[in-house]
This record gives structure tokens, sequence and C-alpha cells, in this order.
């Protein structure tokens, strides 16, 4: 190959048929069969290759088809194989982690871009399927994981990790979490992640981490190994739609379609210091089920100013005090902490699961805490719309400190949270605002019965 032609595909992507023959009958038999496997060669060079460079995290972003698999399947070749086929290379544990048990091995090991279609075959793992593990000649192995599964990530230890389409974890968090303790083998423990972009919290804040890169490409940059006129006719319907923005062009959007609330429009809505206000409220969302997997438990702590007319009302959420995987007790001490802390007015608690027994936890704490009851008879978008009105009227303002609250608020959208879990943080904004602000303003505007 000359000199100045860095790849076989720039040299064979701009030869005639005959300069390519040429070429090919040059090479030794074992040369040609080689060339398949030559994937710095063939590569996108602009979203496939890992950039260079100290880093720890590769988040590769790309619409439906653009070649995401197969770029995390051959990073890990890279990283376990070494210059001969029992040669070994610069990493040898290795997690593979998908959605789910099923994925991974169906989509990062099987599939038609995993790990096994991708390896020379003199090269090749042992697909070990009771062990759930990959196992190369030279020793090197890859363990499957589901990130539904994230206590499955407590001991094991690697020295690289490759994360399938992280913005569809249903735990995404937890599973992020438990694999960063396992990354403390090796001199420089790096991860990829391979995903099409949603704006979830994880997926944003691990790409504003400062030892992240990222490469992102759209389908079309792929189209030569898809399916004829596939990217024609999903362009044709999905073009300039937020849904082909996201699954075609591979962009990040911010929010969810529909969603109830904006990052904008809340970044507009912050203040420092915390008025004087006429009421206070802790409101609590109990989670349904207890331990560390369970849903959080919202607990928000919210005041009032009420000045003049209802329409003229400010609220102010003061702060998030939410537990995650907390007993009944922590919740209940939590809640009652702050309402100490705050000097509220009123603890004001969902009860449609707990009833009577969320009252008597925090009964137990304080039991002269003030207290009231509230069930939810409507579902969570009908309770939410008129509280996310509220917020497009500027009524109601953010104190500092209230990112997870409101990386929850712009996932509810008008058909359901697009998050994952419970948007247990939202609820009990919904409760505080209820109280505060909808509630007493419906009944300022009721008409008044006059007497006969």
């Amino acid at each position: 190959m000359p000199p100045e032609v860095k790849y076989v595909s720039d040299l064979l992507g701009s030869a005639s048929a005959a300069e390519v023959d040429a070429f090919l009958e040059g090479l030794s038999d074992n040369a040609i069969a080689a060339l398949p496997y030559l994937f710095e060669h063939w590569a996108h060079t602009g979203h496939q290759l890992a950039p260079e460079g100290d880093w720890d995290t590769w988040v590769i972003l790309g619409g439906r088809g653009a070649g995401k698999t197969r770029a995390g399947a051959e990073w890990v070749r890279m990283q376990v194989e070494g210059p001969g086929p029992l040669d070994a290379g610069r990493c040898r544990r290795v997690a593979l982690i998908g959605e789910t048990y099923d994925q991974a091995r169906d989509v990062m090991v099987m599939g038609d871009s995993g790990v096994l279609a991708c390896v020379p075959p003199d090269r090749r793992p042992k697909w070990e399927a009771a062990r759930r593990r990959l196992v190369w000649p030279n020793g090197a192995e890859a363990v499957c994981f589901s990130a539904s599964d994230p206590e499955a990530l407590r001991g094991p230890q690697f020295d690289c990790a490759w994360a399938d389409e992280l913005g569809k974890w249903t735990k995404a968090e937890d599973a992020w979490d438990m694999l960063q303790f396992c990354l403390r083998l090796g001199d420089d423990p790096r991860q990829v992640i391979t995903t099409t972009p949603r704006d979830t919290p994880l997926l944003r804040r691990v790409l504003e981490a400062p030892r992240t890169v990222r490469t992102s490409a759209p389908t079309s940059a792929n189209e030569a190994h898809l399916a004829r006129g596939f990217v024609e006719k999903v362009t044709a319907r999905y073009a300039g739609t937020r849904l082909g923005r996201q699954e075609l062009d591979g962009e990040m959007l911010e929010g969810a379609e529909g969603a109830l609330w904006s990052r904008v429009a809340l970044d507009d809505l912050r203040c420092e210091v915390a008025p004087v206000q006429d009421r206070l409220v802790v409101a609590v969302d109990p989670p349904v089920t207890t331990g560390k997997s369970s849903d959080e438990c919202g607990i928000i702590v919210v005041s009032v100013k009420w000045d003049g007319p209802p329409q003229a009302w400010k609220a102010t959420v003061l702060e998030d005090g939410s537990l995650q995987g907390a007993s009944p007790q922590e919740w209940a001490a939590q809640a009652v902490r702050l309402l100490h802390k705050w000097k509220a007015d009123r603890l004001v608690a969902e009860v449609n699961q707990g009833g009577e027994l969320v009252e008597s936890l925090l009964r137990q704490i304080d039991p002269l805490v003030p207290y009231r009851a509230v069930r939810a008879s409507r579902g969570k978008i009908a309770r939410a719309e008129p509280v996310a009105a509220l917020y497009e009227q500027g009524r109601v303002a953010h104190m500092p400190g209230l990112a997870a609250l409101e990386d929850q608020m712009v996932l509810m959208t008008s058909r359901g949270y697009e998050g994952s879990g419970s948007p247990d943080r939202v609820d009990a904004l919904v409760w505080a605002l209820t109280d505060l602000v909808i509630e007493p303003a419906a009944a300022w505007n009721a008409p008044r019965v006059r007497g006969l």
C-alpha cells in the first residue's frame, strides 16, 4: 500500500475496478483473509475509532444503524487482543452491560455487529452460556451484565467496560455507579458507551464529566451497510421531526417531547435568597416498596407568599430532601427534620399506598407533627398540569440545589413520565403546590353563598 494512503478503505473507495483487482492480487492469502478484520482501516474515522488523548469514558452517540454497536465490539477487541492469538492485550477483564442479560448476549456478543462477528477465527473467544462470558485464547474474558440488576456488579472487578444503550437503562444511576466501583484493575481503566441519545440525567452527567470524550454520527453515515432504500424511506417519514432528529440524526435533544416543563423556563425562575413567606409545607410522596432498589421517597419543601388575589401569589421551592432506598423510619425522620428546620406549618403526605401507616410513622418521630393526608383521585399528569401552569405564569421560583427534581420535571409529558422509575420528587412538588396555591385559590374564587 502506498505510504501516503493511511486506510485501505481510502484506497479501495477511490480506485477503479482494475486497480482494486490489482491490489488484491498482490496480497497473500493470509493478508486477504485478514482484510475484513482490520477495523482501523474500514471504520468511519469520525465516530467509530476511539479519540486520542487522556480520557476515562468515550461516548458514541448515533442514529439507528449508524454503526455504534460495531464500534463498541471492535473497541473491546482492541483492548483484549495482542499481536498474536495467544499474546496478552491491554486488558484482560471486560464488563459488557446491556439493558438486560438477553440484550447483552443477543446484541453485544452474538449480534450481527457483536463481538463474535468481529473477531478473526484464529482468536475467536468461546461463549460460556452458564457463566454469561466470553473467554479468548489468550485468557482474556468478557462478562455480561444486566443494567436492570445493578447488585450483580457488586464484587467483580474489571480493567475496561462497554455499556450499550445507556439511554434506555431503567436503573441507570444504580447500574452506572456500581460499574464505576468495578473499574479498578490495570493502569488506566476505560469504558465506552454506545447509545442513541436520550436526555436522561445520567447520560447528560456523563457527557459533562471532564474526562469524557464523545463522537457522534447520523444513520446516513453508515448507509452503505444498511438495507437499500432504508435511509431514504425513514428520512422521508421522520426528517425534521423530534423523533427523527433523535433516532436518525443522533441529536441530543433537551427534555422530552410534550414536556410540561423545560430547562430554559426553569433557568428563568431561579432565586438565590428565600423570600419572606406566609406559609410553608413539607410534602412527602412515600415509596410503595422498601429497600435499596425501591423508588425514591419524594420530600420537597415549598413556601408561598399570599399577597393580594390568587393570581399574584408567588411560591418558592426551597429544598429537595428526597431519599433513595430509605427505610420508612428513615424517610419519616427526614420529613420531620425538614419540618423543624424550615419551621414549616404542615407536613403533607400522600397515603394512597400507606394509608394510616404514614401518619403513624411520622408521629413516632414527633407525636405533635402538624399533618395532612392527601389521596390521589386523578392520574399524575392531570394533577401536575395545574402546577405546570403556575410555572408558565412565572409564579414559582427555585432555590439552588434542585437539579435532581428538575431532571424529573423535564421528563414529565402529556403522555406520562418518560424517565426511569417513578417521578416521586415531582409528585411531592405537586402535592406541596396544590396545598399552598391550587386549593386555596379555588376556595378564594368559589362563589360565596349568601344568606337569605
